[in-house]
Formats: C-alpha cells, sequence, structure tokens
C-alpha cells in the first residue's frame, strides 16, 4: 500500500478488512450481496430472501422461506414498556432518533442471550423496527395507540398498512420490497464500518445497530433521500428546476443524492428505483415531481457529469406510496439492519480491535508553562 494511500483522507481507498457480504463499484458499477446481482436480487426475489441470504448466507427454500416470513409477522409486536418509551418521545424528533432510542430499549428488554442469539435479535429488529416508528408517528400525530401487529406477511406490507391504517396496494407494497432490496447492504459505508467498529470492542449487538443508526442519521450517508424530496419539492416545473440548479450550482451548493464514493460511471441501485419511481408517478397522474427529477438528473450529468444515486429516485417513489419524508431514512434503517447484522456476526467470527493509527499535524513537544508565562 502506497504512502498516499495510507494518509487517504476519509479512508478512501483503504482496504479495511474483508468480508463475504458484498462487493461494490467493481468495474466501476457493480453490486452483489453474497455473489447474487443486485439486479437479479431486485427482479426475482423479496426482501425477506435478501434478508434471510445475508443473515444466514443461502437463499431460502420455499418452506424456510415461508417459515421466516411466518417468523418475522411473529415478531411485529411491541413490548409495553417499548410503547411507554415512544410515547415519551417529544413529537418533533427527528425519526431516526426515534428508532434509534427504540433499538436501545429493546436491547435492554430482551438483550443476548444463551436464549436470545445475534440471530434472533436480528430477526427481531428487522420484524419491529416498522412497529416502532409506525407506533410513535401516529402516538405523536393524534394520540393513538394503534396495533403493531398487521396481517402482512412481509415487512414492506407490514409497515404501509401500519403507516396507513389499510392493506396497502399491491404496486405500493413491491416498490418498497424492492427498495428495501436495494437499501440492504453496501459493503464498508459509515454506518456498517461504525457497526464493525463497535463490535470490535467486544461490545453487544444492539450497542453496534445503535451506532449503525447514528452514523446513517447523518445527511452525508443516510439523509440524501429526504435531502432530495425537499429539493424536488422546491420547484413547480421543469424549467423552474433548470433556473433553480442552475442558481445554486453557481453559488457551489451541494446537490444531494448524486454521485458516490465508490461508483464511478453509475449507481445500479439508481436504474432499478428509477424504473418504479417512474411507474408509481404515471400511476398517480403526476405531471410535476417525476418530470422535474429527470429535468434535475440531466444538469447534473451535462454540468457536474454526476449521476443521481439510489436515494435521489427512491424518494419519489416513497413519496407516491404515501410515505412521509421524515420516515425516508427510518426506512432505510429497517433495510440495512441486515445487512449490519450480516456484518456484525462476520466480524464477530475472527474478531480484531479495530484500531486505525492517525498521522500527527499539532504543535512540536513543548514545555509546560507556569501560569504568569501563558498569554
Amino acid at each position: 500500500m502506497s504512502e498516499t494511500a495510507q494518509k487517504s483522507g476519509g479512508l478512501a481507498g483503504i482496504t479495511a478488512g474483508t468480508t463475504a457480504v458484498c462487493t461494490v463499484g467493481k468495474e466501476g458499477v457493480g453490486l452483489t450481496y453474497r455473489g447474487y446481482s443486485i439486479e437479479d436480487l431486485a427482479e426475482k426475489a423479496t426482501f425477506e430472501e435478501v434478508a434471510y441470504l445475508l443473515l444466514r448466507g443461502t437463499l431460502p427454500t420455499q418452506a424456510e422461506l415461508a417459515a421466516y416470513r411466518d417468523r418475522l409477522h411473529g415478531l411485529q409486536d411491541l413490548p409495553a414498556s417499548l410503547k411507554q418509551t415512544l410515547e415519551a418521545i417529544p413529537a418533533g424528533t427527528h425519526q431516526m432518533d426515534v428508532l434509534r432510542t427504540g433499538c436501545s430499549m429493546l436491547g435492554t428488554l430482551e438483550p443476548e442471550s444463551d436464549t436470545h442469539s445475534q440471530l434472533d435479535a436480528a430477526d427481531r429488529l428487522i420484524a419491529c423496527f416498522g412497529s416502532m416508528l409506525a407506533y410513535w408517528y401516529h402516538y405523536q400525530a393524534d394520540g393513538r395507540r394503534i396495533e403493531t401487529t398487521s396481517p402482512e406477511k412481509t415487512v414492506a406490507g407490514h409497515f404501509l398498512h401500519l403507516l396507513h391504517g389499510h392493506p396497502p396496494s399491491d404496486a405500493a407494497k413491491r416498490v418498497l420490497d424492492i427498495s428495501l432490496i436495494l437499501y440492504a447492504e453496501h459493503e464498508f459505508n459509515a454506518s456498517t464500518f461504525a457497526a464493525r467498529v463497535i463490535i470490535a470492542t467486544l461490545s453487544d449487538y444492539y450497542s453496534a445497530i445503535t451506532g449503525g443508526i447514528g452514523a446513517l442519521r447523518g445527511p452525508l450517508h443516510g439523509g440524501a433521500n429526504e435531502a432530495a424530496m425537499e429539493l424536488i419539492e422546491q420547484f413547480s416545473d421543469p424549467d423552474a428546476a433548470e433556473a433553480g440548479i442552475m442558481d445554486l450550482l453557481q453559488k457551489k451548493a451541494k446537490i444531494m443524492g448524486f454521485g458516490h464514493r465508490v461508483y464511478r460511471d453509475r449507481d445500479p441501485r439508481s436504474d432499478i428505483i428509477k424504473v418504479h419511481a417512474k411507474r408509481l408517478a404515471e400511476q398517480h397522474q403526476d405531471k410535476v415531481l417525476y418530470p422535474v427529477a429527470e429535468r434535475i438528473e440531466a444538469i447534473m450529468r451535462r454540468e457536474k457529469n454526476l449521476f443521481p444515486n439510489l436515494d435521489f429516485y427512491s424518494a419519489i417513489a416513497y413519496h407516491f406510496c404515501g410515505i412521509p419524508t421524515p420516515m425516508f431514512t427510518p426506512l432505510f434503517v429497517i433495510s440495512r439492519t441486515a445487512g449490519w447484522s450480516a456484518h456484525i456476526f462476520e466480524q464477530r467470527e475472527n474478531n480484531k480491535l479495530i484500531r486505525p493509527t492517525a498521522e500527527y499535524t499539532g504543535p512540536a513537544e513543548r514545555p509546560f508553562p507556569p501560569m504568569d508565562q501563558r498569554s
């Protein structure tokens, strides 16, 4: 490894470990989960199959998938004391903080033990994070204490059912399911690396997931989908978007939802979700949001040679699923818990404390001055 690479800012270009979970950016574009391409998974699999693959290492058989869905369905409900904790979280709280707090509280109620393994904990969080989010949302919106179970046997369907209070459409359910697949894993991204650093200290599973949520909360990582939606909604038509984006670029403002640290040519996940975002927009007879998004994409390619990442068109897809914008990044948590957990398991299997070094840039060693000589 070169001296330059060793001192790379943000650890860019540095190989910080090995993993059998995921590949990102091969040939500038590729993404695979345990050897399966993201294109195949998005087209042919469901999120439950992907979660099973990430957590257990193999794709499930039909019988195993049915049993896994039954298992997750049985883990949807929340303990009474966790509901009380969620009720105490103030209205207006960032919804990532809601899941961070809910995760930490559940860790005290259902800690890892001989009878509650890390795999049990992962399944539990994947099943009930949507319940936490919807319960807090409805309680703070109108004081309702909703049931946190639903007839839905999929993670996507369960969340949409709790959010809207009725069975979701097949279109919305499938688009959200595909989104969860696309967000489920992405190698040593910031939140996954944070989770691995935490678990490498021999800390507990819930602490690592809580740390992952904290890292994902930042707009340079997980919050870009919310920022993208807020940007798109500013413009009344594509021409207004043209003028507005050009003005922002002239001011050197950062346009969220574009470019990626690893991908060079395009984000393969964006190509997939864009198709589904367009279909939903057409079903809703949208004449504004999707055209505005396409114009912004064209401007960014023309002016900055930047491509949209997964967050950009996911914002449009979530909007037409009737999901409030502050919930966009929390949905990322529900999905990425599968990937975080797979990395936690892997780190524990061959653990070594993660402790990089830093290049010191402060003053040289100097004598300690007495009080009367300080200025």
